[in-house]
Parts: structure tokens; C-alpha cells; sequence
């Protein structure tokens, strides 16, 4: 399993392998908003938490069909499949890889990025909680539609409408959390919500991704 681990995080992290390419979609939207929206600071800042929110989903969405894609190329996916680990853990680690080179790096840069929108400085601690507990389970959720689709040729588009769907509790919430942070009204049950559903995400959809790449191998 870390020897997995270890080659996932090599692959993402080569050229073309996503690693650089959601941080820099993340930095385009950041700085797109404030020449659509205004310069007024004021704006800015209310509007903050939830830019960044929805640049961090976004971003997260665009190396989704890399998490199985290579390696049903490649045929690893197959002897993966029929290796002695189990697939339930296969999918996890496959999630956690997507994680430390997608959700953490987006999650520490957020901050940062939101002085340029004019984010509180009450709200940086707030957001960058928000996105440390919300961002595994858009990892998850997003290995489970790259689960469902490995099985299709250019399933990108379709592996998108799955999956937004289901990120839309986690970006409500987390967008809350980070603006009731920002106002200095009380943020525990928007972040209890991201946590609790992180953790049924972790719980569930490992069995239920594993489960479809057995029916797509078949």
C-alpha cells in the first residue's frame, strides 16, 4: 500500500500529471473575479469564502479522470484488481494520492490567494479549517465517479456531471463555515457537517468504488 501510494504521488506529480494544473486554475479564478466583479474591496470580501470555495471544487474536478484512467491503460488496474490487497484499500489510497497533490496543496494556498480577493484576516484560519476537513471528500466522492467511468472512453464530461452533484453539500457547508468565520459568528456545525461527511465518505465509498471498477473489469 505506501509503495502505491508512493507511485501515485510520483505520477501526479510528473509533467501532465494535474499537480500544477489545479493550483494554477485556482490562482486564474481567483484573479479572474475581481476584474468581473469589481475592485471594490468591500464585495470582495463578502463574496470571498464562497470564490474560493467553488475555485477549490472546481480545481479538485480537473485531475479526477487521471485517478484509474492510466492505469486501465496500462493494464495495472487489471493485476490490481487480482493482487492479495484488497481493492476497498486500492481505491483509498488511490483517493489519498489525489488528496496530498490536489486537496492539501489547494487548502494551503487558499489563504494566500484570498488577500487578493480581500478575504478578513478573521477568516483565514476558518477557511483554510473548512478546506482541511472538506476537501477529502470531494478526493473520495471524485475517485468514486473515476470509478464509475474508467470503463468509457472520454468519460471526462460524464465523470463531471456525477460528481457535482454530489459535491454540492460539502460546498455549501464549507462556504458557510468559512463566511460565519469571517463575520465571527459561531462555525462549529457547518464544520461538523464537512467532517461528518468526510467521514461517511471514507466509510462508504471505498466498497462502492471498488464494487463498480469490478463490474467496468468484467
Amino acid at each position: 500500500m505506501p509503495a502505491l501510494l508512493l507511485r501515485d504521488l510520483r505520477l501526479a506529480t510528473r509533467a501532465g500529471g494535474g499537480f500544477g494544473l489545479s493550483l494554477a486554475f485556482f490562482l486564474i479564478v481567483t484573479v479572474l473575479v475581481p476584474f468581473g466583479v469589481g475592485p471594490e474591496g468591500g464585495t470582495l470580501g463578502r463574496i470571498a469564502p464562497g470564490i474560493l470555495w467553488v475555485g477549490a471544487l472546481l480545481s479538485c474536478l480537473l485531475s479526477l479522470d487521471r485517478i484509474f484512467a492510466l492505469d486501465r491503460e496500462d493494464g495495472s488496474l487489471d493485476l490490481l484488481a487480482t493482487a492479495p490487497i484488497p481493492l476497498e484499500g486500492v481505491v483509498a489510497v488511490k483517493a489519498a494520492a489525489h488528496w496530498l497533490t490536489t486537496g492539501l496543496p489547494l487548502t494551503l494556498a487558499a489563504p494566500v490567494l484570498g488577500v487578493l480577493l480581500n478575504l478578513p484576516e478573521a477568516a483565514f484560519g476558518w477557511l483554510a479549517l473548512s478546506l482541511m476537513l472538506g476537501t477529502p471528500a470531494l478526493s473520495m466522492i471524485g475517485t468514486f465517479g473515476a470509478a464509475l467511468t474508467v470503463g468509457l472512453k472520454r468519460g471526462g464530461l460524464l465523470l463531471s456531471l456525477l460528481v457535482l452533484p454530489l459535491y454540492i453539500p460539502t460546498l455549501i457547508f464549507g462556504a458557510e463555515a468559512a463566511k460565519r468565520g469571517a463575520e465571527g459568528l459561531a462555525a462549529g456545525t457547518p464544520h461538523l457537517m464537512l467532517a461528518g461527511i468526510t467521514a461517511g465518505s471514507v466509510a462508504i465509498l471505498p466498497f462502492a468504488a471498488a464494487a463498480a471498477i469490478r463490474v467496468n473489469l468484467r
